[in-house]
């Protein structure tokens, strides 16, 4: 079937069909972006569009795009609060006539299964990261992502994690690589006066290389080994670390780290940024020193979207968004010498291989990595479903 085809099939009632989408909230994050994206895409094509979620920054966003949200206390782990949700979302799926459940986090999807058996419904899982299994209990409470009549994955990594630790096979596996909107992320549409804008706000000086790593603040994004491969480096840069710190505590590490080395002019911490393009377009190179897989990195496609060089460690979703040697480069984990030395390489490109880099890594975000292509081949599974 054409991925261009979007027009809704028929329910038994003759109606379009009703998806909805359950996450445990709406903040800034690439899965919860996923989902408002896919929820637009599906009003857009005529679809009948729910979301289910505990609230958030992007619930308006839901709304603008012609779907609509239902607020529920879906982030909530107690096993209490996981049963009640089981009966509304039941009750809901009932009322608003729902003919698939999409479950993407593995709190609410013990919710969303137990909803979808009690009323006969389809259901589909999206798994987004190789889940931690080192407890028992884990590997019990990971494994309602692979309940789903059809489970997505968004990378090969984890398509070959979900085979191989819960026995998904290929008649219910479906990779679908997460996507980007190159319409968004495309350097010839952001304006210089955006970019100069964020250098004043961010106090960049004039002419010195920029360097940023943007995603939430944790440990296993990698900002030590940040600091560290800054640190290494004769050449006068600028790091910017940009993204909201989940642990206020963490933060004070990495601003302890950061003064240990004598850096506190050559970072920046950046919690909120609200023209992302714009910042891609201030940094001269960008970087994922992730010290845990990623299961897919959306940082560093939308960075090549913006035809940035880019960095992430060699392991994970990065091993399939990355051309090595063509749109950026792969270090090894947890090797601040070797990040170092690969900023270095970047910023040593002479002005026509950078732009002859550019070019490639858009294009081949463009030929892979749209939002237009992963929202197309997940409604193409809801079709699967639906024709039986």
């Amino acid at each position: 079937m054409s991925e261009d085809n979007n027009t809704p099939p028929a329910a038994s009632t003759g109606r379009p069909p009703a998806v909805l989408q359950i996450v445990p909230s709406l903040v800034a994050g690439g899965a919860e972006r996923g989902t408002v994206e896919l929820a637009a895409a599906l009003a857009a094509a005529g679809w009948t569009s729910y979301v289910a979620s505990s609230g958030g920054p992007l619930a308006a966003e839901v709304a603008r795009a012609g779907a609509i949200h239902l607020t529920l206390p879906l982030a909530s782990k107690n096993p209490l609060v996981i049963r009640r949700n089981a009966g509304r979302l039941a009750r809901l799926i009932r009322r608003l006539d729902i003919d698939i459940v999409h479950a993407r986090s593995r709190a609410p999807a013990w919710s969303a299964r137990a909803a979808a058996r009690a009323t006969g419904r389809h259901f589909v899982t999206t798994f987004h990261n190789a889940y931690d299994t080192a407890l028992p209990f884990k590997r019990w409470y990971n494994s309602v992502m692979a309940a789903g009549e059809r489970v997505i994955a968004i990378s090969e990594f984890v398509a070959a994690y979900a085979a191989r630790v819960y026995g998904v096979g290929p008649e219910r596996l479906r990779t679908i690589p997460r996507g980007v909107d190159i319409a968004l992320f495309d350097p010839h549409r952001v304006a210089p006066e955006r970019v100069r804008a964020l250098a004043g706000a961010w106090h960049l000086p004039a002419g010195v290389p920029v360097i940023m790593l943007p995603g939430r603040l944790t440990r296993w994004k990698g900002g030590l080994d940040f600091i560290a491969a800054i640190a290494a480096m004769n050449s006068e840069v600028v790091g910017i670390l940009l993204g909201t710190a989940q642990r206020p505590g963490f933060r004070r590490e990495l601003e302890a780290a950061i003064a240990r080395l004598g850096l506190g002019a050559r970072f920046r911490i950046v919690e909120d940024c609200r023209d992302m393009p714009a910042a891609y377009l201030a940094a001269d190179v960008v970087v994922s020193p992730s010290r845990d897989p990623e299961g897919f990195g959306r940082v560093i496609v939308e960075a090549q979207a913006m035809g940035r060089p880019v960095i992430a460690t060699d392991h994970g979703g990065a091993r399939e968004t990355i051309l090595p040697g063509r749109t950026g480069w792969l270090v090894p984990v947890g090797d601040p010498p070797a990040l170092a030395a690969a900023i270095v390489a970047a910023l040593a490109l002479p002005p026509a291989a950078r732009t002859s880099l550019g070019a490639c890594a858009r294009a081949h975000v463009a030929r892979h990595f749209t939002r237009e292509r992963m929202c197309a081949r997940t409604i193409g599974v809801y079709r699967e479903l639906l024709s039986g």
